[in-house]
């Protein structure tokens, strides 16, 4: 825990009165240290040192509160290496990386015989560790003997040939999965190849080191080259099997998308809006009247329901190591009018200044009926300025897909995207629960995923 705060307590000052200066932060640095709190006293004189480098005193002071630290420090670990050995090592850790930090501000001082109690204590714990990376290598267990042999290189970095055993054990350890395209119940055949990319293109940006150590997710050339058009667009459990021993994989990461739901909804906002138009009168004075506006404005809101069944299965055995089921769902509104606004659209308003004072019972059944049909977020200025912006057609093209994946409020267009690209926009960002499985099973070894089995290599 220290080895963690060491280096914020060495970087964060107290909250001390920005205008104390390197003599008063060294004065209370001297008197926190008299009463016992080397922390405190070391936070002010290296707080000191900050303001003024040079300043003897704050250097003086800087080095009594790190040595008093410092010996705290091996008095802990002196009890504790009569109980736990590895825990006294650990702490030698913590204690170099603090004098490490420290550097900047003084040199520590050690005692005379330290260094052979951390050489002996180093020692301890690199054996200890090397041992019990040997015996997991020994019985099957890479992923094991490489956290073995890496902790036993913090210790002594050149302990017998651990660097060569480590590299070996990682090499064994690495597990290559393969995303193969999904089975797709929809119409549209791509579907299933399409989700598939999105996962796997996923995984490789949030599985690289270090947020997985042996996870390896093999990139989509590796699977185009291994199968054919037909095998991408239907692929079952036992050929995903297959292309994954083809392909070098260790595990392959398999599914099947089921029928995708949709219900569609239209609503119609049909009324007259209001426009503020600035005339100039006889004699020159400029006044704003309030026009009747009548527009119809269609929404419609589709809304898809799909689910995923995906397994992660062991090439070697077949056997299944991780499956779920995934139900996702989203929404998309598309608003259309065929008015056009004239001049800006800034100038149009549901209601009029004067009906919202004068009748405000119209004012508040206008906005209610807006909102029922184009949404809360969205406004008139909005629609019209979509309106001006859209040009004659309105038609859905799918390179309006991404807006509605980012979930806009709404989108200007006269159709609504298909209820397959829908689909397609729900489950492309569905990968979270096939990343926490791969997460969890990135550290244990293939020999203790099946402890009933512990002949069965199922990797």
């Amino acid at each position: 825990m220290l080895r963690r705060l060491a280096p914020f307590l060495l970087a964060i000052p107290l909250l001390i009165n920005n205008c104390s200066g390197p003599s008063k932060l060294t004065q209370k640095s001297e008197e926190k240290l008299a009463g016992g709190d080397a922390w405190r006293a070391w936070q002010l004189a290296t707080r000191a040192l900050d303001k003024e480098p040079a300043n003897p005193r704050a250097r003086v002071a800087a080095t009594a509160a790190g040595a008093a630290i410092a010996q705290d420090w091996q008095r802990r670990i002196h009890a504790l290496a009569e109980v736990d050995s590895l825990k006294a090592a650990a702490q030698v850790l913590e204690l170099t990386d603090f004098r490490e930090h420290a550097a900047r501000y003084a040199t520590i001082p050690m005692g005379a015989e330290w260094p052979a109690e951390e050489r002996t204590l180093r020692n301890t714990a690199a054996r200890t560790h090397f041992q019990r990376g040997r015996e997991a290598a020994d019985s099957g267990r890479p992923k094991k003997a490489y956290a073995e042999f890496t902790e036993a290189e913090l210790y002594v970095s050149d302990y017998r040939d651990v660097a060569k055993r480590a590299d070996r054990a990682l090499g064994l350890a690495l597990t290559n999965v393969a995303v193969v395209p999904f089975r797709a119940r929809s119409a549209e055949s791509q579907l299933g190849v399409q989700v598939a990319q999105a996962w796997r293109d996923n995984l490789v940006q949030n599985l690289a080191p270090p947020a997985a150590r042996f996870t390896r997710i093999l990139g989509g050339d590796a699977i185009e080259r291994t199968m054919t058009l037909s095998q991408l667009e239907d692929v079952t459990r036992e050929e995903a099997v297959r292309l994954g021993r083809e392909m070098g994989a260790h595990r392959v990461v398999w599914g099947s998308i089921g029928a995708v739901k949709s219900t569609t909804r239209l609503n119609l906002f049909k009324d007259t809006v209001c426009r503020r138009v600035v005339v100039r009168e006889a004699d020159g004075r400029e006044s704003a009247r309030w026009t009747d506006v009548p527009i119809e404005v269609v929404a419609r809101v589709r809304d898809v329901t799909v689910g995923v069944d995906y397994e992660v299965i062991a090439i070697r055995s077949g056997a299944t190591l991780a499956r779920r089921h995934v139900d996702r769902s989203t929404s998309a509104r598309v608003v259309w009018t065929s008015y056009q606004p004239e001049g800006d659209p800034a100038s149009y308003s549901l209601v009029s200044e004067t009906v919202r004072t004068e009748n405000p019972n119209r004012a508040r059944d206008v906005e209610t009926r807006w909102k029922s049909v184009c949404g809360d977020a969205t406004t008139l200025v909005q629609v019209l300025e979509a309106r001006r912006a859209a040009g004659s057609s309105g038609h859905y093209v799918r390179e309006a897909l991404p807006r509605f994946v980012a979930g806009a409020a709404f989108v200007f267009l006269e159709d609504l995207p298909p209820a397959e690209d829908l689909a397609l926009a729900s489950l492309a960002k569905g990968s979270a629960p096939l990343r926490e499985d791969l997460l969890r099973l990135d550290e244990i070894d293939d020999v203790d995923l099946y402890a009933d089995k512990p002949d069965a290599n199922v990797r």
